[in-house]
């Protein structure tokens, strides 16, 4: 598989609270953020791998559900990842 547990951990060390803080919104939303770039750069050399799409486009709306909640709770947190991910909104 593309992600192994030792980028899993990375991930949520760097923007997580720790590497075994595997709830926290802003780890879930950069593992998201990840899987969408992977999932991104398949489509580009696989134009008719409509699964994948499908799957694409679920990881979008799970991210933005994760991003609606922090904005919710905390928007200085929500405004952090956007900047540290490099994501439009």
């Amino acid at each position: 598989m593309y992600i192994d547990s030792n980028k899993k951990k990375e991930i949520f060390k760097k923007f997580g609270k720790g590497e075994s803080d595997t709830g926290s919104a802003e780890g879930q939303i950069a593992l998201f953020s990840h899987r969408i770039k992977h999932l991104t750069d398949h489509l580009k050399l696989n134009k008719k791998d409509f699964n994948t799409q499908k799957s694409l486009i679920r990881l979008v709306g799970k991210r933005r559900n994760q991003l609606d909640y922090l904005k919710d709770k905390d928007i200085e947190r929500y405004r952090a990842i956007i900047k540290k991910l490099n994501i439009r909104r």
